[in-house]
């Protein structure tokens, strides 16, 4: 008689949410499955997981590993052994059937404990270049899931556990997948939302009121902007669009953000891991401004991805200047074919199906299922 597997599994990310949203969205599957979840993160999570399906979050100290700072090091290597210990005594509580670690160092005590107790484990990377926390693991785990058929950094050793599902979205991003992209009519508005990731991005406060302003006014006076902007840039950027006539909406946070996405004709965003899948989701074309200074220029291969399918235009941010960037969105905005091409291409870049593929792979590798009889995820 076969005895039933424990129907517990744990989730392990990082607090940000970036880490935390396809953490998320596998939770909501595998809680619809008849799972329980709990989680194991950082303080961080108080932002950005106040919606998580799980019956418990558990903090484990953690600590980011920098050779830049050798003074610090053995205070943080400290904080991750403290985060080893204290992950190792709930898994043993918990006994769940699985862990599934989604990057960032809070994820890397809780998967190297399981890896000693002999809990099966994978891992998701969500970005096109595999994390530093994820390649320390990608050895140690059963298998390895991608947002990405294309992934660098990849340990040799490592490359037979790697399974391509794409990146999990949550429900509320499923909601409006593959929505009507919204006619464009030449003398019609033209919703412009704009945002820079779950903590904005002073680049679009600074850039995007001289760049619509010098937009000529026939477009300007059509433009509808939704804008996410740090609470400390609201008053600056109010005052600037008011100066041009620009409608705007500002706000340090958008509960309905992904309802937003749908009504728009063109994004203007950060090129996060998130970001890009859930472009794909609804089927949304965007200018990419990647992060400049994201570890392995992840956030710039990325966009250049989302680039590749003709689902949207990559500019750097050292090349933005307010007339040129006018002279791009001008273009682009003034071409409604083209961009209701670029949103059929972001929705057939999508992964829709990401988190309930996500989710088989977890009940495999509890199973004790190899990675190799996963090839049917990939079709």
């Amino acid at each position: 008689m076969a005895v039933a597997i424990p129907k517990t599994v744990v989730l392990a990310a990082g607090g940000t949410g970036g880490h935390l949203f396809p953490a998320q969205a596998l939770g909501e599957v595998l809680l619809a499955q008849g799972w329980t979840i709990h989680l194991m993160t950082d303080e961080r999570v108080h932002d950005y997981g106040k919606n998580f399906p799980a019956v418990e979050t558990h903090i484990i100290p953690a600590a980011t590993l920098s050779f830049a700072d050798p003074l610090r090091l053995p205070g943080r290597l400290w904080r991750l052994l403290s985060g080893y210990r204290t992950a190792k005594a709930k898994l043993r509580q918990l006994q769940p059937a699985a862990i599934v670690g989604f990057g960032g160092y809070p994820s890397l005590p809780p998967l190297l404990a399981a890896s000693h107790l002999g809990v099966p484990a994978m891992v998701h990377e969500q970005n096109s270049v595999l994390g530093r926390a994820n390649r320390l693991l990608s050895t140690r785990v059963n298998a390895v899931a991608t947002s990405f058929a294309d992934v660098r950094n990849v340990p040799e050793s490592a490359k037979a556990r790697f399974v391509f599902t794409g990146n999990p979205v949550r429900g509320v991003v499923q909601q409006v997948a593959g929505s009507h992209y919204p006619a464009l009519t030449p003398n019609g508005q033209i919703n412009l939302l704009v945002f820079g990731g779950s903590q904005g991005a002073r680049v679009f406060a600074d850039i995007m009121p001289p760049t619509l302003a010098a937009l000529p006014a026939q477009l300007r006076g059509r433009l509808n902007v939704t804008q996410q902007c740090r609470a400390e840039d609201l008053d600056r950027v109010r005052a600037d669009y008011a100066l041009s006539g620009v409608k705007a909406e500002l706000n340090p946070f958008f509960n309905d953000m992904p309802q937003r996405m749908a009504n728009a004709h063109l994004v203007v965003c950060r090129s996060g891991a998130s970001t890009i899948a859930e472009l794909g989701v609804v089927g949304r074309p965007a200018v990419l401004v990647p992060l400049p200074h994201a570890l392995d220029n992840d956030q710039l291969r990325n966009a250049q991805s989302f680039e590749a399918v003709k689902a949207g235009w990559v500019h750097e941010q050292r090349t933005l200047d307010p007339q040129h960037f006018a002279g791009v969105l001008e273009r682009l905005l003034s071409h409604p074919a083209g961009l209701k091409e670029a949103a059929a291409s972001a929705l057939a870049h999508g992964k829709p199906q990401a988190a309930r593929q996500l989710a088989t792979l977890v009940e495999q590798i509890a199973a004790g299922q190899r990675p190799a009889s996963l090839e049917t995820l990939q079709t």
